[in-house]
């Protein structure tokens, strides 16, 4: 078979032209040349990759350094080697893991429930015109609301427990997810709509084949933006309705001027932020790569 392949690529070459020599010499050159982007690329990447560990490895020395030569209280600004300390005592006694555990459940379904609600109501206003234009506006009045003035209404209305802060997080992120989802698929090219349509197609094909696939690079923008959106949410409503969490421990600490645990559990949360958006930035180039 390889064989019988080779001398039909053969034929066609030479009946362009082109000798088979020359063809194989082109693509090895092509392949030599891919190899050397491709490894180019990879030592782009490490060097990003070492250039950001050293800035935090610095960032941190000069902070341990600064409060042992009493250049800053360690008392007020805290010091990496305390928090190291603060972490082991809270991974040693389970707390740590309880209220990471705690943020992060809630989080996680906050942002799905957004991405659901989201989704489903930019469909819903594309597909009837009228709708979007009536509730817009006040979709925009919703999401320009201050999200922390509306926590204590949300404990009057769902009391104090873990239903209020997913709600809370939830609100921080809902309304603008929608106007830019819908934005996204009201700006989808109208010629490919339209060629849809004349095809036979009606809206179902038009969401199908042109919306959803020309948009999903902005839903992942948005995927992006609003799982530290729905985080920040989750830690507001903690702050006021918690007796769990990161967001409790943050505001207990400081209550009792323990910074140690404070700055700790600003670390986890930071690390909690960058672990999900790792996780959507790696699916993003999943899904780029099985398009391309």
């Amino acid at each position: 078979i390889i064989m019988s392949w080779k001398i039909i690529e053969m034929i066609r070459l030479m009946k362009h032209g082109i000798s088979w020599r020359n063809s194989t010499s082109t693509m090895n050159e092509t392949s030599s040349l891919q190899s050397a982007f491709l490894k180019k690329h990879r030592q782009h990447h490490r060097l990003v990759l070492f250039l950001r560990l050293l800035g935090c490895i610095l960032f941190l020395g000069l902070w341990e350094i600064s409060t042992r030569l009493s250049w800053i209280d360690s008392f007020i600004f805290s010091c990496p080697s305390g928090i190291l300390k603060t972490l082991a005592a809270m991974s040693g006694d389970g707390s740590l893991f309880l209220h990471t555990k705690v943020t992060l459940y809630e989080t996680l379904v906050s942002f799905l429930l957004v991405i659901g609600i989201s989704f489903l109501t930019a469909t819903l206003l594309w597909i009837f015109p009228t709708v979007s234009e009536i509730l817009e506006p006040w979709l925009v009045v919703l999401n320009s609301l201050p999200k922390s003035a509306l926590a204590p209404l949300l404990i009057v209305w769902l009391g104090s427990g873990s239903c209020t802060i997913i709600v809370a997080g939830m609100s921080v992120a809902v309304f603008g997810s929608i106007i830019s989802m819908y934005t996204a698929f009201r700006e989808t090219d109208s010629e490919k709509i339209k060629l849809i349509h004349t095809l036979g197609g009606g809206k179902r094909e038009a969401l199908c084949y042109v919306i959803f696939p020309s948009s999903l690079p902005s839903v992942i923008s948005i995927l992006k933006v609003n799982i530290g959106l729905c985080l920040v949410g989750v830690i507001i409503g903690e702050f006021l309705a918690a007796r769990e969490g990161l967001g409790y421990l943050i505001i207990y600490a400081s209550q009792i001027f323990k910074l140690n645990y404070l700055i700790a559990a600003l670390m986890v949360l930071c690390l909690i932020a960058l672990i999900l958006y790792t996780i959507i930035q790696k699916f993003e180039h999943q899904i780029k790569r099985s398009r391309s």
